[in-house]
């Protein structure tokens, strides 16, 4: 089996979402809780067939995907909420639970917490700490205190940080030297 495929290319009918749509839309209003099986991938996101409707066919769009993720594979179960409706072409759209939680910095890192990382990179703006898979956090180099100097730090040290804020544009977190 190819990497992409269409719904109908994995041994599944394709239900008549036309006709069924109006009904779609008041059984799956925006902020329904979802659970379905992926039909099909495109390099655009996945094709899902979701439980409970049978006439409706869903899209988690890879544009709502965190970056260090990868789409589903066919065959495989998934969770999430309805976000939209296209009525052009009768899909409902999805956001996948496990990309809505991963995309939530705040939740996963809140202000004022004391986590540990390991230093990537050390430049004349600050040095950057890899949090977790697709986070990284940035201590900014400053005039005094603990961050004024890079003294004693290098590339793949473990460094005890503190949470200041969440750039959620840039996916990164701006940190502060834990002071023991």
């Amino acid at each position: 089996m190819s990497e992409y495929s269409w719904p109908g290319e994995n041994g599944r009918h394709l239900p008549d979402v036309g006709s069924a749509w109006s009904e779609t839309v008041r059984a799956l209003p925006v902020s329904t809780r979802v659970t379905g099986e992926v039909i099909g991938r495109q390099p655009f996101g996945v094709f899902l067939a979701l439980a409970g409707c049978p006439d409706a066919v869903g899209l988690a769009r890879i544009d709502r995907m965190p970056r260090c993720m990868e789409l589903p594979a066919v065959g495989q179960e998934v969770h999430g909420e309805v976000v939209w409706h296209a009525d052009h072409n009768h899909q409902v759209g999805v956001v996948l639970g496990e990309w809505a939680e991963h995309g939530d910095l705040s939740a996963r890192f809140p202000s004022g917490e004391t986590v540990v990382g390991r230093i990537t990179k050390i430049t004349s703006s600050g040095v950057f700490v890899h949090l977790c898979d697709c986070v990284e956090g940035l201590v900014p180099l400053t005039g005094e205190g603990p961050g004024a100097s890079t003294e004693g730090l290098h590339e793949g040290r473990q460094i005890s940080v503190r949470i200041v804020t969440v750039d959620h544009e840039r996916h990164r977190v701006l940190l502060a030297v834990a002071v023991p």
